[in-house]
This record gives C-alpha cells, structure tokens and sequence, in this order.
C-alpha cells in the first residue's frame, strides 16, 4: 500500500496552488470545486466591490475560499497520514 504525501507538503503546494493540494490527497473532482468557486467568488467580488476598495478586497471572495481550500487539503493529509500510520502499526508483519 502506498502511503500518502507529507502533510507539510500538501500545504506548501495548497498554498501556492489553490486545489492541487486536494489532487494530492487524490480527491481531483473536490479540487476542481474549490478551484471553481475561488474563480467565481473572486470574480463576483472584483465585479461588485465599490472603485475605491484594495485589490485584495477585490477578490477577497475567492481569497477566502483559497483558505478554506488550504485548510481542507491539510487537516485531509494529516488524517490520511494517522490513519495509514495506526494501520501501518497495526498490521501483522508480512512473511
């Protein structure tokens, strides 16, 4: 059995690329929802945000949903990695 990506690494490569981290923890169609929705809560804030507001508050939308994401691709990998450790553990020794 293979065991699953580092943690540290599933949030490093989250936090530069909104959904790969979910790809990681292969679960490519829940990144593909994230990667959606940062695209239109971004867009959607950037078209309604008033002219004198900062760029970040332009897309603080899809910002916000590229942390969820972020969270989400972490608290993941951490659980998958306890989990194949306890099995790992746990599991008779192979002849």
């Amino acid at each position: 059995m293979k065991p699953p990506p580092n943690p540290y690494v599933v949030l490093l490569i989250a936090i530069v690329l909104p959904g790969v981290g979910q790809v990681l923890n292969r679960q490519p169609v829940r990144g593909l929802v994230f990667v959606f929705f940062v695209v239109l809560l971004g867009g959607f804030t950037l078209k309604t945000a008033a002219p004198e507001v900062s760029f970040v508050g332009k897309v603080s939308g899809g910002l916000f949903v590229w942390a969820m994401a972020i969270f989400d691709a972490y608290r993941t990998a951490r659980i998958r990695a306890a989990v194949w450790q306890h099995g790992a553990r746990s599991a008779p020794p192979q002849p």
